[in-house]
């Protein structure tokens, strides 16, 4: 019997909506309307993002010290004062990672590009 123990694929420990909030922020600053429009475009419009979810991880996000919020000048300077902008904190670019390392890593262990596409070779 074989006694090695193999490391565990490690969960998610982020909810899918927090991580496609925090990789459609990027490595800028973006604001509400941007994220939604960003989660749309990178999902080739398999998901849909509306205002309730959104803002719902954001909050999450904010409080969790994932993402901060940040003022832009011009904005302000144009008298407009309720857009906000959202920014990756250093946590919040390590955590993203930590989440889209885990999910590659789970897809190259499990095959399952290869058996959703329907190539199973067994």
């Amino acid at each position: 019997m074989d006694q090695r123990v193999k490391k565990p694929v490690k969960a998610a420990a982020l909810p899918l909506a927090a991580v496609y909030v925090m990789l459609a922020i990027g490595p800028g600053d973006r604001h509400g309307y941007a994220i939604m429009s960003e989660i749309k475009r990178i999902t080739k419009g398999s998901v849909q993002m509306g205002p309730g979810t959104l803002y719902g991880t954001i909050k999450r996000l904010l409080a969790n010290g994932l993402i901060e919020e940040r003022k832009h000048l011009q904005d302000v300077q144009r008298g407009n004062r309720r857009r906000r902008y959202y920014r990756l904190t250093a946590l919040g670019r390590t955590a993203v990672a930590t989440e889209v390392e885990g999910l590659q890593s789970l897809l190259q262990r499990s095959g399952a590009r290869t058996w959703a596409l329907g190539h199973d070779t067994s």
